[in-house]
């Protein structure tokens, strides 16, 4: 299994903080976001490698960090830092277009753990690698933000009984439920072709979530739910409230 990290968004509602530093390079409980993907994604035995995909723009700020990371543990899995060659919101490639990029250019062909990198969570990505082994198709993790609200910002989802994606809307006006996809995504060797196929077919290659949402009317997609914490950091709200939870955490270790 591949792993592709998704780091080559401009995040400009979180200006000035990143107007030149990565948002996924921003610190949250004394690490940088990426940091707290990464430590997810060691759990899992069966990746041997992991792309990080960002832009030109901050393409030197990841190799300089990937550096350090390595240094720090030598035992880490490989990184590979791929540059899309973007340097604006306006020329982006989409989070779609990233990884159609990525795959092609270091020919991926194994099982990928696909994760949108400005996400922090809590649970482990071990239970969910061992749904996808047992079920064998695209697998999407999962959350319940309890309000609709909020749920509107995201792609909204239904599943039925047996975890089975059952209905998938990229950011409803008027959400069936308050489940959302949390970013984080198992997918199949065989269905990686799809990514290439779905872009050409002209659809907007920045809607990760709409790919999914049509995936499922092609084939069974399954679906891993976790009530562990989850933030996505979008927002500079999004982005204290994360501080604050890991601040908290960390002075419950402390007591303990």
């Amino acid at each position: 299994m591949k792993a592709i990290l998704l780091c080559a968004g401009y995040a400009t509602r979180l200006h000035p903080l990143t107007k030149d530093t990565p948002k996924h390079l921003l610190e949250v409980g004394g690490k940088p976001i990426l940091e707290h993907v990464l430590e997810k994604v060691e759990q899992i035995s069966a990746v041997d490698a992991i792309h990080i995909i960002t832009n030109d723009r901050f393409f030197y700020s990841f190799l300089e960090w990937a550096k350090e990371y390595a240094a720090k543990d030598p035992s880490a899995k490989k990184i590979v830092v791929i540059n899309d060659n973007t340097d604006s919101n306006e020329n982006r490639l989409g989070a779609l277009g990233d990884i159609q990029f990525a795959i092609k250019q270091k020919h991926i062909k194994d099982d990928l753990l696909l994760i949108a990198a400005d996400n922090i969570f809590e649970f482990s990505l071990k239970d969910m690698h061992a749904a996808f082994e047992d079920n064998g198709k695209t697998t999407i993790a999962l959350y319940d933000v309890k309000e609709k609200k909020l749920a509107r910002q995201y792609g909204v989802v239904e599943v039925d009984d047996s975890n089975k994606l059952v209905h998938f809307v990229e950011k409803p006006k008027e959400p069936k439920s308050t489940l959302i996809s949390t970013g984080i995504y198992m997918i199949p060797k065989k269905d990686l072709p799809l990514f290439r196929v779905y872009i050409a077919q002209g659809n907007c290659a920045d809607k990760i979530g709409s790919f999914f949402e049509w995936l499922h009317t092609k084939e069974d997609v399954f679906c891993y739910t976790t009530e562990e914490p989850w933030y996505d950091i979008g927002t500079l709200d999004q982005l204290e409230e994360a501080r604050e939870y890991f601040a908290k955490k960390q002075d419950a270790d402390v007591l303990i």
